[in-house]
């Protein structure tokens, strides 16, 4: 993890950010994991049909770019969560984002920064999408 994505280093940002942030980026790195590996948090990755409509090299590339994604800037990422980004694959632009949800995934999750009654959502989709 370089400085940029080490929040925890930045200074003014609350502790509980911090640790959303943290786990956020845990989650989205280990989406090219076993999905049954004992130290990912509990989630689940949504890839749009626009996407897959793009072709299976093009979706396994974007899966790729979504996890490997370091570059968080104020601009980018207002509330220091890491939970969005854009990513440019095979010459098109391309969103990611995490979305925090409740056990059942129902609702928003009560305590984000917990991790054990916190589901996340990670969706790669077209722009043209949202």
């Amino acid at each position: 993890m370089n400085q940029q994505t080490s929040i925890a280093a930045t200074k003014d940002i609350p502790a509980e950010t911090a640790m959303i942030a943290t786990q956020n980026d845990l989650f989205r790195r280990a989406i090219l994991d076993a999905p049954t590996s004992p130290s990912a948090l509990p989630g689940r990755l949504l890839v749009t049909p626009g996407v897959v409509g793009l072709g299976a090299a093009f979706m396994q590339e974007a899966v790729r770019l979504t996890a490997e994604f370091d570059v968080f800037s104020p601009d980018a990422d207002p509330y220091a969560l890491h939970e969005m980004g854009v990513i440019t694959v095979q010459g098109e632009t391309v969103w990611w984002r995490i979305d925090l949800y409740d056990c059942d995934y129902a609702y928003g999750a009560d305590v984000p920064s917990d991790p054990d009654q916190t589901r996340r959502v990670l969706t790669i989709l077209l722009p043209s999408e949202y």
